[in-house]
């Protein structure tokens, strides 16, 4: 097995449990712009353009799923000095024969894996050739997605759109069938006319998670993954660029306007609110080291 190839087994490894374990991670924004802008106490609109990426549709995920198809023989050790050796026949043999004797068990731990991505994608099968061509339907005939084309490799272009009175929560991306477990946008109403929103899909980790997921989400892992895997690839004279196919890095802007009367009690924006001549404006700036979520309270009334 190449230097290469054992990389990107890595970081199959890391990202498939990711996604199969903690399904809150599947999905992730690539570049985009977005933005938020209160318009009135009872009002707002809501806009995202760029990529999405859904690990299920990668071939990362294809390359997890030949992995736990192929027998590949562990190192061995000498029994007082501990250092790896060669193995030999007998211990090959053995090997070979253990993993024969489990191909019942990875065959249903892979039928259940499969359901559980399924389950988590809205009855996609990811597996299905057809699967990109199937989610692009199942988004175009929602309201607000205003253009939806697969790029390759599980990385989606889109436009989104949404206006609607500030009267409920609201979350972004909503997707029929898909459990809400991977929100990028929330927007929570309190009493008195104040907006809490949070952020956490846009940051590689979120303070919102618990768990392994606080210290890792998908933004965390790809970066860690990516990152990880080319600083190998350099050190071994190898293509970094190869070292993980077809992952888009988060990087965008996301922006919050609040109409005029309006006060942000809160933020954690680098610059603070900026003054416009409609009211005030935040701005976050993401990428692979954003390590905090873009949070901000606002009152809608004096």
């Amino acid at each position: 097995m190449t230097m290469l190839s054992t990389i990107r087994l890595r970081a199959v490894a890391v990202l498939s449990a990711c996604a199969l374990t903690l399904t809150g991670c599947f999905m992730t924004p690539g570049k985009f712009t977005s933005e938020l802008a209160i318009t009135g106490p009872d009002s707002f609109t809501f806009s995202y353009d760029g990529e999405i990426f859904f690990l299920g549709l990668s071939k990362l995920a294809q390359m997890g799923a030949a992995a736990d198809e192929t027998f590949k023989p562990t190192s061995c050790n000498d029994d007082e000095t501990y250092e790896e050796r060669a193995c030999t026949e007998e211990e090959l043999a053995q090997q070979r024969a253990d993993w024969d004797a489990g191909a019942a068990e990875r065959a249903a731990q892979s039928k259940k894996q499969a359901e559980q991505m399924a389950a988590i994608m809205g009855g996609i099968d990811p597996s299905d050739p057809k699967a990109a061509d199937e989610l692009v339907k199942l988004l175009s005939r929602q309201k607000g997605w205003e253009r939806v084309v697969h790029k390759g490799d599980g990385v989606f272009d889109v436009s989104y759109r949404a206006s609607s009175t500030m009267g409920h929560d609201f979350m972004f991306p909503m997707i029929e069938g898909f459990p809400p477990i991977n929100p990028f946008v929330q927007v929570y109403l309190r009493k008195g006319g104040q907006l809490r929103i949070n952020a956490p899909g846009f940051a590689a980790q979120s303070g919102d998670a618990t768990g392994m997921g606080a210290m890792m989400g998908m933004g965390a892992l790809t970066g860690l993954a990516a990152m990880g895997a080319a600083d190998e690839a350099r050190k071994n004279g190898e293509d970094p660029a190869e070292a993980i196919p077809g992952i888009p890095q988060i990087n965008g802007t996301f922006t919050v306007r609040a109409a005029g009367g309006m006060r942000i009690l809160a933020n954690n924006t680098d610059e603070g609110p900026q003054g416009t001549t409609t009211g005030e404006t935040l701005t976050w700036r993401v990428s692979p080291r954003t390590t905090q979520a873009p949070t901000a309270l606002i009152a809608t009334t004096r």
